[in-house]
């Protein structure tokens, strides 16, 4: 049995078995036949086959011409309405653009959810450097550059639960050390912008920084992805920083309402 697969559970209630369903799927195993999806939810084979009957009617998974299932469009309807996501990712893209434009290479955008980075836009060239992100997809805070934005600004009992747990090693360059990264998040805060160099691959250098809300609270972290061999950094900061500012001050720009768009109509 793999670290996918759910041992059945007594007791379960219906909702945890549609939702065991559901989180089954991953970019690994994007489609799966009905005995897959039973046994990696952890549910019997009738269970699975009425659920997933449901889950088709409703829209929530598709079945290919194999017969294979997969995640339906009803879905990614509903998450594309999540607020942290939809307002952020608006109010971020023309800014994301520009920095695409201006360098050509990786752009992301990510929140923090508990102690893992949710990537929620990605713009990449057909030159940049390979990335294991993906939108909607989750990392450690602890390797890449928004990872490390975002968990130095944690509150301090994220930090220390991540702190406390061994972490993860990506590659060589990889900070595994509790007092090695406290001391880089401290440098974090300190300096407005965080570097990655090699941490997740060794061919790779994020440069990160924050945007905030009114309070100042971080909200996000939005980075830029380029090849480690060259790489300047120190150049590269102050690109990143002036377009995580302009995102912070797009997020609380009033913008007109189409009853706003008509009374300046003049009569």
């Amino acid at each position: 049995m793999t670290s996918l697969e759910r041992r059945p559970e007594t007791g379960r209630s219906v909702t945890a078995k549609v939702l065991a369903l559901l989180e089954s799927f991953t970019p690994e195993a994007p489609e799966m036949t009905l005995s897959e999806l039973a046994r990696r939810a952890g549910v019997s084979l009738p269970t699975a086959h009425r659920r997933v009957a449901e889950l088709l009617e409703w829209g929530a998974l598709e079945r290919g011409p194999d017969g294979r299932y997969r995640i339906g469009l009803r879905l990614w309807e509903l998450g594309s309405l999540a607020p942290r996501g939809l307002g952020l990712r608006e109010a971020a893209m023309p800014f994301l653009e520009d920095l695409y434009e201006f360098t050509r290479e990786n752009v992301q955008l990510a929140v923090r959810e508990d102690t893992e980075v949710v990537f929620v836009e990605r713009i990449s060239g057909h030159r940049a450097v390979p990335v294991w992100t993906r939108v909607g997809g989750r990392f450690a805070l602890h390797a890449t550059g928004v990872g490390l934005v975002l968990l130095a600004h944690a509150p301090v009992e994220i930090q220390q639960e991540l702190l406390e747990t061994p972490l993860e090693r990506y590659s060589s360059r990889t900070i595994t050390d509790p007092g090695t990264l406290r001391a880089k998040l401290a440098d974090i805060r300190h300096s407005g912008f965080a570097v990655s160099d090699g941490q997740v691959t060794t061919d790779a250098l994020s440069v990160a920084a924050p945007v905030t809300d009114q309070d100042g609270t971080v909200i996000a972290a939005v980075s830029l992805v380029v090849r480690a061999d060259g790489a300047q950094p120190a150049m590269l900061a102050p690109v990143v920083q002036s377009a995580a500012r302009s995102i912070t001050r797009s997020l609380y720009v009033p913008r007109p309402t189409p009853d706003d768009s008509a009374r300046r109509i003049p009569s």
